[in-house]
């Protein structure tokens, strides 16, 4: 087992552009698993090779799709000292997920342990300050064999940990969107709200058409009326008009965003007007300005939306450059 202290002697990778890392996975060292039977708790885990793992034919994940995942990323600063964005929501997030897939799940504690595991037995591959971060993706699956539709006997926690600059080719310079008028990401009473992996293998049909238009991704419609925004395919939407930011409601088909979440607090402390309602989709046409948030676009600034062949350009977005510049400045959760 790894003792999680920083190996100090470690030397970091020195085949590693890391001026252009992009967000492509990387292999690191070391995984960390937990396994649990179906209905009990999580024990201690341990720290792997990072490496394959072994799973039946019939494990749940395979077969029904019982899994989640989630990101978070972990920063260095200049006196050397590991940050990382609000981890314990999604350990809480996880959680929630795992109620609703039917999937015993580690506790936040048991969460947070892993990651600080993970990331110190693979500091070594943490970007140099202002290179770009480290990603996290802890996972959960049904990893026991099950035939008929049931839960897993066995849930799997593993995390491993690597690398990333920017999410999207262009940067941190604004992204163009499409809205998708065909298909949807998510259903009333569905699994939008939770972050299993069933909803992500949904959106690369019109992800992949999107981005062969030369569009960076896609902005979704509900799936009732076709008329209010949900969300892009990995990340939350905001419109900014004057000093009202809005964005859609969480209403069960729209994942629950940490940064999300994050941007709500700060905007608030900034002196904006917040809204979290239903958004349809021509109000796009009178926005000022318009952002995406998440873990792994972090807040990315929105060029432009096409919407039924009509293209609506915006500019660039305060709150993104505030926040942005203020992340890594903000000892928001750390470890000696």
């Amino acid at each position: 087992m790894f003792n999680p202290r920083r190996n100090v002697a470690s030397e970091s990778p020195n085949n590693i552009d890391w001026d252009n890392l992009g967000f492509k996975l990387m292999t690191t060292d070391y995984m960390y698993i937990m396994k649990c039977s179906q209905g009990e708790i999580f024990s201690k885990g341990e720290l792997q090779r990072f490496g394959n793992i072994e799973l039946s034919p019939s494990a749940g994940v395979l077969n029904y799709g019982q899994g989640l995942f989630e990101g978070l990323k972990a920063y260095k600063k200049h006196d050397g000292n590991i940050l990382l964005f609000r981890p314990e929501e999604n350990a809480k997030r996880l959680r929630r997920g795992a109620k609703r897939m039917c999937m015993s799940s580690p506790t936040v504690k048991q969460f947070l342990e892993a990651v600080k595991v993970t990331v110190l037995a693979n500091e070594r591959w943490i970007p140099p300050p202002g290179k770009g971060a480290f990603y996290i993706r802890p996972l959960l699956i049904g990893s026991g064999a099950v035939l008929g539709i049931a839960p897993a006997p066995e849930c799997t926690f593993l995390m491993y940990a690597s690398p990333v600059g920017n999410y999207f080719k262009g940067g941190l310079g604004p992204i163009s969107l499409i809205v998708e008028t065909e298909m949807h990401r998510a259903t009333p009473g569905g699994t939008g709200g939770v972050k299993t992996i069933g909803n992500y293998g949904a959106v690369l049909n019109a992800q992949i058409a999107a981005k062969a238009k030369g569009f960076s991704d896609v902005l979704y419609l509900d799936s009732i009326h076709n008329t209010y925004l949900e969300e892009v395919s990995s990340s939350n939407i905001f419109l900014v008009k004057g000093n009202l930011i809005s964005t859609p409601t969480i209403n069960g088909t729209i994942l629950p965003g940490i940064t999300r979440k994050s941007i709500l607090d700060l905007a608030r402390s900034l002196g904006f007007q917040v809204e979290e309602r239903l958004i349809r989709v021509d109000e796009l046409v009178d926005a000022d300005e318009v952002f995406c948030t998440g873990t792994a676009v972090v807040v990315s600034p929105v060029g432009s939306i096409t919407y039924l062949n009509k293209r609506i350009s915006y500019g660039m977005v305060e709150l993104v450059v505030c926040h942005n510049s203020c992340i890594l400045l903000l000892p928001i959760y750390k470890w000696d």
